[in-house]
């Protein structure tokens, strides 16, 4: 088939098949590309859709963009099953396999480093969320007697929020100070949009942390003993994944 190269991950080599039915990007089986020690795992894509050009184009349509970025983590996620990939950036493309080898070449070093760094090792996801309190939202507002009223309402709302916020400050910082120092790295992000995410309550904690595989399960465990621990915070765990927040400049 012709058409330009699409990478999903560098990898070392790895004995495993990938699942016969998995298909990639535009639908195209993906496939190992071996260059010294390293493989990139590749797929053809069309040119009139992932040229320069027409890939902006693309970029800004949000459900194209989300069935791509669906197609290409299924791919990280198989990988994932079979080796330690090291993902690139979603609508990596190369003319032929000609550039995708030149690009290996010219990372090489790079790649074999943060290779060995992430190898064995997979990302978790933790996410604190502060709610706001039942009560405080089931009770019907109450008209006030008079402005003097009022305003002592809304001290102790104020007030009241306050507290909540900074008691799920101190809960996340606890949580991401224990969970760091069991991983072997962590990392800390914005906290997510919520008009994006849909998720209710305030995201205070967005963090992804450095796992040992064989050390998930505990991981894992340690996430759950402090769910309910403070009542008003929700903690989302989610994983394992390939290790995107800890690829450094190879992505």
């Amino acid at each position: 088939m012709t058409g330009l190269r699409y990478v999903y991950a560098v990898c070392r080599p790895f004995g495993t098949p990938l699942q016969a039915q998995l298909t990639g990007v535009a639908g195209d089986p993906p496939r190992a590309l071996t260059h010294h020690g390293l493989v990139a795992v590749v797929s053809h894509v069309p040119e009139r859709d992932f040229a320069e050009e027409p890939l902006r184009a693309h970029l800004e349509d949000l459900d194209w963009l989300t069935e791509t970025a669906r197609a290409h983590q299924g791919v990280i996620d198989a990988l994932t099953t079979v080796t330690t990939p090291l993902p690139l950036r979603l609508g990596t493309v190369f003319h032929d396999d000609s550039g995708v080898r030149t690009m290996m070449e010219a990372r090489e070093e790079d790649f074999q480093r943060t290779l060995e760094r992430l190898e064995g090792r997979v990302e978790w996801g933790v996410k604190v969320y502060a709610e706001s309190e039942p009560q405080e939202s089931a009770r019907p507002a109450q008209k006030p007697a008079s402005g003097r009223d009022y305003l002592r309402q809304r001290r102790m709302q104020t007030r009241s929020h306050e507290e909540m916020w900074q008691k799920a400050e101190a809960f996340s910082s606890r949580l991401h100070e224990e969970l760091s120092a069991f991983a072997e790295d962590s990392r800390t992000h914005p906290p997510q949009n919520p008009a994006l995410s849909k998720a209710t309550g305030r995201n205070v904690l967005n963090a992804a942390y450095l796992v040992p595989r064989a050390n998930s399960e505990e991981f894992v465990e340690l996430v759950d003993r402090t769910k309910g621990e403070v009542p008003g915070m929700r903690i989302e765990l989610t994983g394992p994944w390939a290790a995107y927040s800890f690829a450094g400049e190879a992505t």
